[in-house]
């Protein structure tokens, strides 16, 4: 499901590709990760493992040697010389994006089941106007949990933040508007549009695929150490399929017309 909200640019793997079972995943850890990571709980082990296994098997494929890929602050992945990529895990599946660092600033990717964020949750990471478009276009277009996309957004958003930067960026820090795509005719063979601008498989009508696009607007200091251009704004997409939600942010570098949502 995420390949469809990244560009070309953006090699992007999921654990199911690997066609690995957990020991064997858990066994290639490099023994730096390993050492990281060797105090937590069993399941954390295992998203950490997975999630390096889905980064290695991205380099693969863009022609990179493999190597470890340890913490840096705030939890970053420590990419080598030359990459930029983004790791995510959530219950059932982890996946890594990469992208050659002469192309690609930053990439950003957050995958979470779609469901109803918990009572009072949408509150925490929310602004007031975000929750309030929330509850409104929720009763309007119920097909999509609005509360857990707004959610994936703002963890993207972070994700592309924070190697740019190395501050912090709070739920209050940036504001999300979200768009579901209208067009029609847009579905992939052997599916039909739904009234929302997604589709759904001709064999399977409670499989529904729904996209759209999101804009994050940095409301504190955007001021970037990486020597680019200030982040005032990030562009990404956004989809529902499967039973997961996802929302993806990949800022190109200037002068890169290519790279896009």
């Amino acid at each position: 499901m995420i390949h469809a909200i990244l560009p070309p640019e953006v090699v992007a793997v999921t654990d199911a590709e690997l066609g690995l079972d957990e020991a064997a995943v858990l066994a290639s850890l490099y023994p730096v990760e390993a050492e990281q990571i060797a105090g937590a709980v069993a399941g954390r082990r295992a998203d950490f493992a997975w999630a390096r296994a889905c980064a290695r098997e991205a380099m693969t494929r863009l022609g990179v040697p493999s190597g470890p890929i340890v913490r840096g602050g705030r939890g970053m992945p420590v990419w080598p010389p030359g990459l930029v990529g983004t790791l995510t895990h959530t219950d059932g599946l982890r996946a890594a994006a990469l992208a050659p660092a002469d192309r690609v600033r930053s990439v950003g990717l957050d995958v979470e089941p779609h469901e109803a964020l918990a009572a009072g949750v949408l509150e925490a990471v929310s602004l007031p106007e975000e929750a309030a478009w929330v509850r409104a276009i929720s009763a309007e277009m119920g097909s999509v949990h609005w509360d857990k996309l707004l959610f994936t957004a703002k963890e993207a958003t972070y994700k592309a933040w924070f190697p740019l930067t190395r501050r912090w960026l709070g739920f209050e820090d940036a504001h999300i508007t979200l768009v579901p795509d209208l067009r029609r005719g847009a579905g992939r063979a052997g599916t039909r549009q739904d009234d929302h601008g997604g589709h759904r498989d001709d064999n399977d009508d409670a499989t529904t695929v729904i996209t759209g696009s999101l804009r994050s607007r940095i409301l504190v200091d955007p001021h970037a150490v990486d020597g680019g251009p200030d982040l005032l704004v990030f562009d990404g997409r956004w989809v529902v399929r499967d039973g997961y939600i996802a929302s993806s942010i990949v800022l190109g570098r200037p002068g890169v017309d290519s790279v896009g949502p």
